[in-house]
């Protein structure tokens, strides 16, 4: 299974959901793959935001190699689940996406139990809201990887 992660730029949200989901799926022993991409080519090529890769180190994730892409046509055939941090960000998949990959778009947080709520953008905050970010997304990680398991199961 492939798991794109989606925010706007892709240096805050969907590269601390990505570095943390793939953690999550390795002490699981899940064969997935994960990447992230933005809405937007803000910050292409460039590493996630300092502070996100602090707080996400300081938890045990280390997303400091990872770098910011923005989402691609291919990205849509390519992946099985394309999980946007927020409404926004899937109002603006469903438009790029073609029609027949549409059911593949989810909001990430729909995996923590949490229907229709975005993981709020901490770019602009300070320390907490970088931490209330990890906490939402390890909840979603972890909703995830029982779905996850479940695909796996029935595909195989």
């Amino acid at each position: 299974m492939k798991v794109l992660m989606v925010c706007t730029g892709n240096i805050c949200r969907s590269p601390t959901a990505e570095g943390v989901f793939r953690i999550f799926a390795e002490k699981e022993k899940l064969s997935v793959t994960v990447d992230s991409a933005g809405t937007h080519d803000y910050h292409a090529g460039e590493p996630p935001d300092r502070r996100a890769t602090a707080h996400a180190r300081k938890r045990g994730y280390d997303i400091s190699g990872l770098r910011a892409r923005q989402v691609t046509l291919g990205d849509f055939m390519e992946f099985d689940l394309l999980l946007a941090m927020d409404r926004g960000h899937l109002q603006i998949l469903r438009r790029m996406s073609p029609q027949e990959h549409r059911h593949k778009l989810r909001l990430f947080l729909e995996f923590a139990g949490l229907k229709d709520a975005d993981v709020p953008d901490p770019y602009y905050g300070g320390a907490e809201g970088f931490e209330q970010v990890l906490d939402m997304v390890e909840a979603a990680s972890r909703g995830l990887a029982t779905h996850v398991r479940g695909y796996l199961r029935v595909s195989t």
